[in-house]
């Protein structure tokens, strides 16, 4: 856990330009409005793009990240919106984190391999709750952004296999832009009901 907190305070507070963005995923975007009101989690919540964004709508959000560093912006960016009582700001390794069984209404992460936690995330999805991912894919060139290895990229499906277990409302495989940059991104919405007949939200028609 060390190499992680010391790796990426070296990230954040690194003269060269590592950005994140600052939107929310597009997905939990588009969904938000059909996921059930109540609590949030935000894993490797980065400089809280995603935390912020459901603080905003009302959640009361518990936002996880091993960065001392961005932690400190996170709160700086919460303060400046005045939404600073609205999350709770959590400095741990999500590998050691004891995570409350069925208690979070959403479920947010965010260009963070994390398959290995995932049973533990879904436990922690209350039943009805959304899970909303996103992770960079293998790519055969034309990539700008994202991690340099394809050790932490996940291979097509990865994402799509670990939450069969889930009703899933979205799954996408696509190219698109990243903070100006080319990314190859998995993306999935997936709910905490299996079995049966299931409802489905209808979009707008330009999703």
């Amino acid at each position: 856990m060390t190499d992680d907190r010391d790796r990426w305070n070296e990230k954040y507070s690194s003269d060269e330009e590592f950005e994140l963005p600052e939107e929310p995923i597009p997905e939990l975007e588009a969904y938000v409005d059909h996921c059930p009101d109540g609590r949030a989690l935000d894993v490797a919540t980065g400089t809280g793009r995603n935390a912020l964004f459901l603080a905003e709508r009302g959640y009361d959000v518990d936002a996880v990240d091993v960065s001392d560093r961005a932690l400190e912006i996170a709160r700086s960016r919460a303060d400046e919106r005045d939404l600073g009582g609205a999350v709770e700001w959590v400095r741990a390794d999500l590998a050691e984190a004891d995570l409350e069984a069925e208690a979070y209404d959403v479920i947010t992460v965010s260009f963070f391999a994390a398959l290995e936690v995932l049973p533990d995330l879904k436990e922690a999805l209350a039943p009805g709750g959304v899970l909303v991912y996103e992770h960079h894919l293998r790519a055969d060139g034309g990539v700008e952004i994202g991690p340099s290895s394809d050790r932490y990229r996940y291979r097509s499906n990865d994402l799509l296999r670990a939450c069969l277990d889930l009703t899933v409302l979205h799954y996408e495989e696509k190219v698109r832009t990243v903070n100006d940059g080319t990314a190859a991104v998995a993306t999935l919405v997936a709910r905490n009901s299996s079995g049966g007949a299931q409802s489905y939200p209808r979009l707008s028609d330009d999703r």
